[in-house]
């Protein structure tokens, strides 16, 4: 049965089957120690005073628990105990792993909640590290085959130890080990569980806080691009019911969100969480570049403000994100998922493909990716800033390309900073033919406006450390 069991990662099944095959006796499941679990078990004592093994006295399901070190055998009284004729108790006490395999039916309500044993047992995921696959693991194994018929959980994920960055054990007797409030304290708790994400399952991860620090600058980033898409939505996407996709997205921003959602999906599934972290993080950093420049390119060309409301595939793909990132950031999560969203993201249902299926074409993205590294092509060429403003420009395209560059026209136009641009039919590639830059990127660059206050920001936010609080303030509503 245990053959059934998925591990994470695989070979560590291995090593499972290996301690299982080479066992040659029976499990002994009795300690001589003095704490510990009595087993409800006496014996007589013949006319000589001798134990009589082959006779033992159980105790009664409904009265337990007992202890035979104190409690008197069913039919016996207390001053029996120990004379001939009389009876004495088990000394032993169950070995600590008979005792905890039976953590998971006590978690699921074992004999205590019908309901929500049958609603939960098994389990789906088990974790821990690698040196108790032969012990807890075990024993949890054997226990659920014997009193259930099946396994304990469906998935056994087991991790390796945090080392010292010499790959040695910590330990307060050698000086190295870490107190983890201290980290804690200065990281934050989404940092830290972000560093635990990036280790490999299985393997043993030396201490470094490096890691730590990009987790930590990883949930400010969390906190900032949602507070960036809901400070231009205004009052509209501070509610559930207004944040839903009411108008038609454009090409790219419909392409991106289907393809964020598909890449931060399938890491994560199968708990491939050391690929699906490093994921995540290239995703939101994609998201938050693609946000500001979809937010800022506009007005850059057209010298007008800054849309007030985001187009909806910003508002779906930071619902999406959010959900994504919960697992290993639930509190920078939570927090953002609060401003504007009903109840916690951490029960809110897994993102579905249909959420981020917004419409478009997927050939879009990588036609109007041709066509801008040609733009930019042009520029390098030039020896020009790429924030050079382009007066005009002709690109020449395939029939079916050409088709798809004039539904992404005007994404490429922003991106590519090109004030007149036109797509030509022809050729078998996507190249720009005709170019005319205009003067250098300072002549078109504006002011940077004056940074907000920082002592007015809000410094409650829960799970990150207090230094830059005032990046994580909730955002305001635009009048």
């Amino acid at each position: 049965m245990a053959t059934s069991l998925g591990w994470t990662p695989e070979f560590m099944g291995h090593r499972y089957e290996n301690w299982v095959g080479g066992l040659n006796g029976d499990w002994l499941i009795s300690r001589q120690r003095f704490f510990g679990v009595p087993f409800p078990v006496w014996y007589r004592l013949d006319d000589a005073g001798e134990i009589v093994h082959d006779r033992p006295i159980v105790a009664d399901e409904a009265s337990l628990p007992v202890d035979p070190s104190s409690d008197p055998a069913p039919g016996f009284t207390a001053d029996q105990r120990g004379v001939p004729g009389g009876f004495v108790g088990d000394p032993d006490v169950m070995d600590t792993w008979a005792t905890s395999s039976l953590t998971p039916h006590i978690a699921c309500g074992w004999e205590r909640d019908p309901d929500l044993f049958a609603r939960t047992f098994p389990m789906d995921l088990n974790t821990h590290a690698h040196e108790i696959i032969r012990t807890w693991l075990f024993s949890r194994v054997v226990r659920a085959h014997y009193e259930n018929g099946s396994l304990p959980w469906k998935r056994s994920m087991i991790s390796g130890f945090v080392v010292d960055p010499d790959r040695k054990k910590m330990s307060k007797s050698k000086g190295n080990a870490v107190v983890p409030t201290e980290i804690l304290d200065r990281f934050g708790t989404d940092a830290v569980r972000w560093r635990a994400a990036m280790a490999r399952p299985g393997m043993d991860s030396p201490f470094d806080e490096s890691q730590m620090k990009v987790g930590r600058r990883l949930a400010i980033k969390v906190l900032n691009a949602s507070k960036f898409v809901l400070n231009i939505a205004g009052d509209d996407a501070l509610t559930a019911e207004t944040a839903q996709v009411t108008e038609e997205p454009r090409p790219l921003d419909a392409d991106g969100a289907r393809r964020d959602g598909g890449r931060g999906d399938r890491r994560v599934r199968g708990l491939r969480l050391h690929p699906g972290a490093r994921g995540l993080g290239a995703v939101l950093l994609d998201v938050l570049r693609r946000l500001r420049r979809a937010w800022s390119r506009n007005a850059a060309m057209a010298r007008g403000p800054v849309p007030r409301r985001p187009r909806p595939p910003c508002r779906s793909r930071c619902r999406c994100s959010l959900r994504l990132f919960a697992p290993f950031m639930p509190f920078a999560t939570e927090e953002a998922w609060s401003w504007w969203q009903a109840g916690s993201v951490h029960r809110a249902a897994w993102p579905a493909a249909a959420e981020v299926n917004v419409g478009g074409d997927p050939l879009v993205l990588p036609a109007v990716g041709q066509a801008l590294a040609g733009l930019r092509g042009v520029k390098s060429t030039a020896k020009v800033s790429q924030r050079t403003e382009v007066l005009r420009a002709v690109v020449t395209a395939p029939a079916e390309q050409a088709g798809l560059l004039q539904a992404g026209l005007a994404d490429l136009r922003a991106a590519g900073r090109v004030r007149d641009l036109e797509v030509v039919t022809g050729g078998d590639v996507v190249t720009v033919t005709e170019s005319e830059p205009g003067g250098r990127a300072g002549d078109h660059q504006r002011a940077r406006p004056p940074q907000a206050d920082p002592s007015a920001a809000d410094p409650g936010v829960v799970g990150v450390a207090p230094s830059r609080r005032r990046l994580l303030t909730r955002p305001e509503v635009r009048p």
